[in-house]
């Protein structure tokens, strides 16, 4: 019998590569550029003192910063890609390790800059910004002078930056544990297999067609957090003490106000997701109840909700094809998005599969001087494989016309609005897949299946984490203590909240939000549901829209960086300051809801 292995980096075929030309055509070459920005290091101190004596100066010392990140982020760009091909290549490790730390070293180098502008008095640097010379870079001066609130002196600043490194032992301390120490143990699979249980193949198990599976890894995989329940209690409490020490520092009236600060988004954002999402619920009480129904469960515990409805669905789509039907499914945005696309996609731009040592996953990355590289390890039997492409292409598409319409200093846009571009191709592409499958039944409950349950994750389970690092920061804030007890109820409050009556709330789920590494980087979770919920609408917009519509869509992914999020999207057509475009999701969700209903009743 033949077994697949996994092939070495050689033995891939270079058209199944990306080039890295467009970078640096040899490392001979970047060796060059590293060795000629390593050199201006200190130049950019010629400026120190001196912002305040003119426009002229602080354009001159404006355009030379950005010219130094630009060409590191050149070095580092070909550097992260090149060092993902293979992980185990130590010089591709080393040309890696040396542009983090010419990054780390600028920083330093560059560390006045931003209190020196913030410095300069009120009508003064107002003056400067009226002139024609400094009129490019007004939306990023104004954007450093909205924190001069928030800015201390350079002394305090100073401290601030050293403290970083121990601040952040809360989140260390939770990722060396939960990824290094945690052990779970071994399960037997439905073959009767002993398998050793671990985050990888958690959620797999929770997808296995046998209950019992399911149970034994859902239970098994918490009793290591229970094991570890205070240790991992006291790194969340300790996580959110820093975050409230930073806000108070920094004069925020809470830290989900600071976080929030940097995007310009009001906190009344931030509640209306909440809000909205809580006063309707029936839509997913109504899908766990269809899921109950479908498994012929007598209830339904969380251990199964992830199990596919539809089983064992044969698919096979080569990468050539993949990209055809992606193209088709993104048709509606005109063929110069996808002549653009298709001629990426076949050409250059992907890494397409997976090779010994490669980076597990998928990403689109680059910089302002390299195509939108992306990073695949597809996958031919798997119609998750053309959705990550799907998604990722939407990411480097935006980048695209991002780098393509803006200057270097506005072209990198937001987290905020990057899920919106891959989030709208996926719902396009699920769309084109229903109607392509549409004499297919078995594949179109599939298809339906996955769909919701993308939803359910990106926007209604993340608007629950939302409201958890909400409550738990209130606690701290109000001076409360946040024990291990108050960090559990708190949680399992949501849960009920969250699950109604349709699935049992097993003692274990409350230990859930012990091991969420994004609660250590707080109220960062909310841009996943908002970015869904713009990205439905949107693509409401687009499908049965006009011209205009698509037009809109089309500038929106041209702004970049250039406005504010919020903004950006109100240009497109959405308004998340509303609910309407959260009530637009979640009756998007309904409907798919009732079209799996119908799908599954013949099979």
């Amino acid at each position: 019998m033949s077994k697949r292995t996994i092939p070495d980096r050689k033995e891939i075929p270079d058209g199944h590569k990306w080039d890295l030309s467009a970078l640096f055509e040899s490392d001979d070459l970047w060796e060059e550029l590293f060795v000629a920005v390593e050199k201006d290091l200190t130049a950019i101190e010629t400026f120190k003192g001196r912002l305040h004596e003119s426009a002229e100066k602080l354009h001159a010392a404006t355009v030379f910063h950005l010219a130094f990140i630009r060409r590191m982020e050149k070095l580092y760009t070909y550097a992260h890609l090149k060092s993902d091909e293979d992980k185990t290549n130590q010089h591709y490790l080393g040309l890696l390790q040396r542009s983090l730390n010419l990054y780390a070293r600028s920083a330093e180098a560059a560390s006045f800059m931003v209190p020196e502008i913030q410095s300069i008095a009120s009508q003064r640097i107002e003056d400067f910004m009226a002139q024609p010379i400094l009129s490019e870079y007004r939306f990023y001066l104004e954007k450093i002078l909205r924190f001069k609130p928030h800015t201390l002196d350079e002394r305090i600043e100073q401290i601030l930056a050293l403290s970083q490194e121990v601040t952040q032992a809360s989140g260390q301390v939770f990722g060396q544990l939960d990824n290094a120490d945690l052990k779970f143990g071994f399960i037997k699979d439905d073959d009767g297999k002993t398998i050793e249980l671990s985050h990888a193949n958690f959620t797999t198990l929770l997808m296995n067609p046998n209950r019992e599976v399911r149970r034994n890894a859902f239970e098994q995989y918490y009793k290591a957090y229970a094991d570890h329940q205070n240790t991992l209690a006291a790194t969340l409490n300790y996580s959110v003490k820093k975050d409230r020490f930073y806000a108070q520092v920094r004069n925020f009236e809470s830290f989900r106000a600071a976080a929030l600060f940097g995007d310009n988004v009001p906190e009344s954002v931030y509640e209306n997701l909440i809000a909205t999402v809580r006063t309707n619920l029936e839509p997913l009480f109504k899908y766990f109840s269809l899921r109950k129904q479908v498994l012929g469960l007598a209830d339904l515990h969380f251990y199964d909700t992830y199990v596919p409805l539809v089983p064992e669905i044969e698919f096979r789509m080569p990468y050539n094809t993949a990209v055809d039907i992606a193209c088709e499914a993104l048709s509606v945005l005109g063929t110069e998005y996808t002549d653009v696309l298709k001629k990426g996609l076949l050409g250059g731009w992907v890494d397409r599969f997976e090779n010994r040592g490669k980076r597990s996953g998928a990403y689109s990355s680059g910089c302002y001087d390299s195509p939108p590289y992306i990073l695949l390890n597809y996958e031919d039997a798997s119609l998750n494989s053309l959705y990550t492409l799907v998604h990722e292409a939407g990411h480097s598409m935006h980048s695209y016309l991002s780098k393509g319409s803006q200057p270097y200093v506005y072209h990198d846009y937001t987290i905020f609005v990057a899920e919106v571009a891959s989030t709208f191709n996926e719902i396009l592409l699920g769309r084109h897949l229903l109607e392509r499958y549409r004499e297919d039944p078995r594949m179109r409950a599939y298809i339906l299946n996955r769909e919701i349950d993308n939803i359910r994750a990106t926007l209604f389970r993340q608007t629950m984490f939302a409201e958890f690092e909400k409550m738990t920061h209130h606690i701290i804030e109000s001076n409360q203590p946040l024990t291990l007890d108050v960090i559990t109820e708190t949680y399992r409050q949501l849960l009920d909240a969250y699950f109604s009556d349709t699935t049992v709330i097993d003692p274990e789920l409350a230990l859930e939000c012990l091991r969420i590494p994004h609660f250590y980087s707080a109220f960062y979770v909310y841009k996943y549901a908002t970015g869904i919920s713009a990205a439905v609408a949107l693509a409401k917009q687009v499908v049965g829209g006009t011209d205009a519509d698509r037009g809109a869509y089309l500038n929106f992914l041209k702004m970049g960086g250039s406005r504010f999020p919020l903004d950006e999207l109100i240009e497109a057509g959405v308004d998340l300051h509303s609910p309407e475009p959260i009530q637009s999701a979640i009756e998007h969700f309904d409907e798919l809801v009732d079209q799996l209903k119908v799908a599954v009743e013949p099979l």
